[in-house]
């Protein structure tokens, strides 16, 4: 239910013939899509295909060949990046990118994986040494918006390689703001979090270790659920 009727909109404006909204998190409207609307399309003889956000393989292998694009850019001959930064939902993104580093030989880069307080399922499974579901969505980055992360995910983040980050919702939008002043791109929030760490010196103070020749990467995973109006009313609160 907390799909905003801007993105309900844009789905129909992509083709979708009826959008069925269900369950205050994405966990209760997997449960009932499959629960629910699967077995009944099957039944009247439809060919029910599930796509899953994240917690499949496909999913990060497609996602894996970010880093081989990353590598060809830098070039052949070019140290690998320090360190890569990206955007934790359910773990999709993430997955792929520390199985294409691990494809690729260059396990030991540093991952930072950054996501919203309130949308923090990743910190808290970490904190709780196990997969843990948080109670509520209650972040604004709602793209973000498992209660619970990958299996995998998990696994991947328990490297020494790794380290979580979790921001607030205002420095989300102060991501998504400077950005669009800086580079003329408009992103949704839950791709702003980890933009959010080339402002205001919270890189270097999370990786000190860095210098200005230090390579860093930031995926910019963008995101359909933003419009001018939305960075106007943020670039107000900010100020």
């Amino acid at each position: 239910m907390s799909t905003t009727e801007y993105m309900i909109s844009k789905i129909h404006s992509a083709g979708a013939a009826e959008v069925i909204q269900k369950g205050e998190s994405w966990a209760e409207a997997d449960r009932y899509l499959k629960e629910f609307i699967i077995p009944r399309a099957k039944s009247t003889g439809e060919v029910a295909i599930y796509v899953p956000p994240f917690d499949a393989k496909e999913i990060w292998e497609g996602n894996a060949t970010i880093v081989t694009e990353i590598l060809e850019q830098l070039g052949r001959e070019s140290n690998p990046p320090g360190a890569l930064v990206c955007s934790v939902g359910g773990g999709g993104l993430f997955c792929g990118l520390v199985r294409g580093l691990d494809d690729a030989g260059h396990s030991d880069v540093r991952v930072l994986a950054v996501e919203t307080d309130g949308a923090h399922s990743l910190a808290l499974a970490l904190e709780k040494g196990q997969l843990t579901t948080l109670p509520a969505i209650t972040s604004m980055a709602t793209s973000l918006g498992a209660r619970t992360v990958a299996p995998q995910a998990l696994a991947y983040a328990q490297r020494d390689s790794v380290q979580n980050i979790v921001l607030k919702d205002s420095d989300a939008m102060e991501g998504c703001v400077r950005f669009a002043d800086d580079e003329r791109i408009m992103v949704e929030t839950a791709c702003g979090v980890c933009l959010a760490l080339c402002y205001n010196g919270k890189l270097k103070n999370i990786l000190p270790d860095l210098n200005e020749k230090s390579k860093v990467v930031i995926v910019v995973c963008g995101g359909s659920n933003v419009t001018v109006g939305m960075l106007h009313k943020w670039a107000t609160l900010e100020s």
